[in-house]
């Protein structure tokens, strides 16, 4: 779409609570996104305010960070639609080409939509489309 190269492109995933506006991390399908993104070889970061630190580290051994990093990235997938993620200014976090993925569907400049599809009974494989 853009020309980025997946394999070790820079990925913001923005949220990973259960829902929005909510610190629960119990059952996340976040989880199951990023370790589909980790499969591909993108350098992933994780940003959620709401959530702490060390139970997403305790519960599912995942890194994540509460301030909202200053580098840019290749990619922003909005995974949880926390209310500070949709009035946030997303152009500090992009590069030129940057694409944005929208999974709840609610940004109207989003590059396109990531939908979860069953293809397996206990896997979930996301699609771009």
């Amino acid at each position: 779409m853009n020309d980025i190269k997946i394999k070790g492109a820079k990925v913001l995933v923005l949220g990973i609570s259960f829902k929005e506006n909510c610190p629960d991390i119990r059952k996340t399908k976040v989880v199951d996104l990023i370790t589909e993104l980790k499969q591909y070889g993108t350098n992933h970061t994780i940003n959620d305010h709401w959530v702490s630190p060390e139970a997403v580290e305790n519960e599912y051994k995942l890194d994540i960070t509460n301030i909202l990093p200053t580098i840019k990235f290749d990619t922003v997938v909005l995974a949880v639609s926390h209310k500070e993620f949709l009035i946030m200014d997303l152009h500090v976090l992009k590069v030129d080409k940057t694409v944005v993925y929208d999974v709840k569907e609610i940004l109207e400049n989003a590059n396109g939509k990531l939908k979860i599809q069953k293809l397996f009974p206990y896997k979930n494989n996301f699609k771009l489309i």
